[in-house]
């Protein structure tokens, strides 16, 4: 009997030790930790498609995995979570349910709670809800992707502009990505070099040039889809940031506060093979009916291929520019756009407030197709008063070729472009762009420091105020 119970005691010491080794949690609060290697971060997180109520956040690992971000009004307390367990490696999360003009803290991760990356410099910051008319700031990007060495000085210099203050968002004027715009070459020119700052805080809102085609030069109007560009790129197709549905992602728009935003496709066909250059185009359809819809009281266009440039490239003599000059032009004017912002050219340069003018650089004149003499600088020098319009009489609009934020010089021999008040093809830059209530300000952040051009423009002043403003002086409130 004695004998029995030692071998019974021998039998069962090893699940008593056990038993005593072990804590048990409940099953509710259990949680499987994954042992072993883990997906690496190698793209991102960067920011798309905000709005004043949602953000998505994208990111690339190395291998499929899981995705999560995790979000809160503290770095400290990230209460908030958004999952998606399909497994993938390029990771697009869309926050919904926000606050408009908060700031937000995240990280992004997987479902086992493993943290690729956030930290108290992982934020943004929604949009104001529509038409607000606080302060905004979007800074614009124009050939920028060429891992250059002016590239870095203008990201720079945008970032020491900005001090402590956010830039609401940052748009791309084409040619993100040289030369190639291959996926291997947006990685290495344009992610890793704006990964740290830039991409992980700002919402980006880019537009495609012809370099970026050269990834799938010959794809069909229906396998655009498939170039890097659009595989980059998450922008809003069905109107979720405002304006009217465009239903592809060669075109769209957005609206940030009283800001109404539209980013074109200026090189590639639509799925009839038109141009934004043709009448009768998808795009031209598209702009005339989200035109006569919008509302806001300032209406920005971007696109690749300027208009008017005698930089590196003559609008004179390459086809695409004079289409797009002659046929398309029209209709911004014919709707009331205030400022079109172009790449392309890898200088800067500025008209004064023009309309009108479809032909040569020859032909241009100063007293027909300026509306203000005005240099705009609004800094109390003679002739400085702002640019004026009204929301009744809409004429006018700024025309702006920046696009040496990366590609840098060149002229032809006939620069600087008759139309353009400054001219610069020897300094970088991007352009920052303000816009509080009744007044929008546009300065050229140079890669030197120095703001190389700015002017100012006001809509809808009071009597009183014009009076102050003709004599290039400057509102006191």
């Amino acid at each position: 009997m004695q004998a029995l119970r030692i071998l019974f005691f021998l039998l069962i010491s090893p699940f008593i030790l056990l038993a005593q080794n072990t804590t048990v949690s409940p099953v509710k609060n259990a949680r499987r930790q994954l042992m072993g290697l883990q997906a690496d971060l190698i793209r991102g997180p960067y920011l798309q498609m905000a709005t004043p109520t949602s953000m998505t956040v994208r990111w690339r690992t190395g291998v499929y995995d899981r995705s999560r971000v995790k979000y809160g009004l503290s770095s400290n307390n990230l209460s908030m979570k958004t999952d998606d367990s399909t497994l993938v490696n390029e990771h697009i999360i869309t926050l919904t349910g926000l606050k408009p003009s908060t700031k937000y803290y995240y990280t992004v991760g997987n479902l086992a709670d493993t943290t690729l990356q956030g930290d108290a410099e992982n934020y943004f910051y929604t949009f104001p809800e529509k038409d607000s008319e606080q302060l905004i700031r979007i800074a614009g990007f124009g050939d920028c992707g060429n891992n250059s060495l002016n590239q870095r000085n203008v990201k720079s210099q945008v970032l020491k502009y900005l001090g402590n203050n956010y830039l609401n968002a940052w748009i791309l004027m084409g040619d993100n990505a040289y030369s190639d715009g291959t996926d291997a070459e947006f990685q290495a020119k344009f992610f890793n070099v704006y990964k740290d700052d830039l991409l992980k805080k700002y919402p980006l809102y880019p537009v495609p040039g012809n370099h970026d085609y050269h990834d799938f030069h010959s794809a069909s109007a229906t396998d655009q889809n498939k170039m890097a560009y659009y595989q980059n790129f998450s922008v809003p197709t069905k109107g979720e940031a405002g304006g009217v549905p465009s239903n592809t992602e060669s075109y769209y728009s957005y609206d940030i506060g009283n800001v109404h935003f539209l980013a074109l496709d200026s090189y590639g066909p639509d799925n009839k093979g038109l141009h934004m250059y043709d009448e009768m185009s998808e795009q031209v359809e598209w702009v005339k009916k989200d035109l006569k819809a919008n509302k806001s009281k300032w209406v920005v266009a971007y696109w690749h291929h300027p208009p008017y440039t005698m930089g590196s490239h003559d609008s004179d003599k390459e086809s695409l520019l004079v289409k797009i000059r002659q046929n398309f032009i029209k209709t911004i004017e014919e709707y009331g756009v205030d400022l079109v912002l172009c790449g392309h050219s890898h200088v800067y340069e500025r008209t004064k407030l023009i309309k009108g003018y479809y032909g040569l650089e020859s032909e241009f004149d100063s007293k027909k197709h300026e509306l203000s003499t005005s240099t705009a600088l609004y800094d109390g020098s003679r002739n400085s008063a702002p640019y004026i319009k009204t929301s009744k009489d809409n004429q006018g609009t700024v025309y702006v070729v920046s696009g040496s934020a990366g590609a840098l010089g060149g002229h032809k021999a006939t620069y600087p472009h008759n139309a353009m008040f400054y001219s610069n093809n020897e300094v970088g830059g991007v352009v920052m762009l303000e816009v509080q209530g009744n007044r929008l300000d546009l300065k050229w952040v140079c890669s030197d420091g120095k703001i190389g051009d700015h002017f100012t423009m006001m809509k809808d002043v009071e009597k009183d105020e014009l009076r102050v403003l003709k004599q290039d002086k400057k509102l006191t409130k």
